[in-house]
């Protein structure tokens, strides 16, 4: 079940939060403030999808409340980690690359392209709210994918948090924990949460919402995820390059052992 008008209605109220960030951006002098409303995004869309529902199946609560808990965490680690913090270098770079008038560009390029993406990417959460299908086994199993990507995601982002405070860990390379078995356990994990909403989807009959996990998936691997955080990190941290030969870049395994010297 597809309805054009909550889902514009969704589109709506986020690009007007977008521009409200983007107001109180432009003084600040800082955009990283985009991070902290990402996950927002979806909670936000996933109650204009619940107000604007014509009737309410279990699973559209069961949704909101994993959407609810997903979307607070992430927020709430982001807020605090950047807090203080100067404007992010990912931000920087770009503020560089289009001045003069970033402030405005911004706008399009960072707040309104967010927006549309997470409207984008929460197709199944429509899907999974609108429709009426009796609870089944996709939505037991996604309930359990949803575990185990919010468990890598919230364990990793702790993980790394407490490694980055360490003194000692200046110049070195988080190897160990989850980090052991993949060089991105929060993107593995965030990936993985898309994909148990989209068995939400699936098992309201909204196949059709494919798109959202494709290109939470993409985004992650290809685009701001993993392409973009080691595109130059071996060249300011040598010893990531070791860590890139034994260890799984996205879905976890075992690491590899060093190659014999003769």
């Amino acid at each position: 079940m597809f309805d054009l008008n909550i889902y514009a209605a969704g589109l709506a109220v986020v690009l007007a939060l977008a521009i409200g960030a983007w107001l109180i951006s432009i003084p600040a002098r800082n955009v990283s403030l985009v991070d902290s409303l990402w996950s927002l995004f979806f909670l936000i869309l996933t109650m204009v999808y619940i107000t604007w529902a014509p009737t309410l199946a279990p699973r559209a609560y069961i949704v909101l409340f994993l959407v609810t808990v997903w979307a607070t965490r992430l927020s709430v680690f982001i807020t605090l980690r950047n807090r203080g913090q100067p404007e992010d270098r990912r931000y920087q770079a770009m503020r560089a690359e289009n001045e003069p008038g970033f402030w405005l560009k911004s706008l399009y390029l960072v707040f309104g392209l967010q927006a549309i993406l997470a409207w984008v990417i929460s197709l199944p959460l429509l899907g999974g709210i609108l429709g009426s299908t009796p609870l089944g086994w996709l939505d037991y199993l996604g309930v359990l994918l949803w575990l185990i990507g919010f468990g890598f995601e919230a364990i990793g982002d702790q993980q790394l948090a407490a490694f980055k405070a360490h003194p000692l860990s200046r110049g070195q390379v988080l190897d160990r924990g989850l980090w052991r078995y993949t060089r991105h356990p929060n993107y593995f994990g965030e990936a993985c949460i898309w994909w148990g909403f989209y068995l939400f989807a699936v098992a309201a009959g909204a196949w059709w919402s494919l798109l959202g996990p494709v290109l939470v998936t993409l985004l992650l691997l290809r685009v701001s995820g993993v392409a973009l955080l080691e595109k130059d990190i071996a060249e300011r941290r040598p010893a990531y390059r070791d860590y890139i030969r034994r260890t799984n870049a996205f879905f976890p395994g075992p690491p590899r052992a060093k190659p014999k010297v003769n």
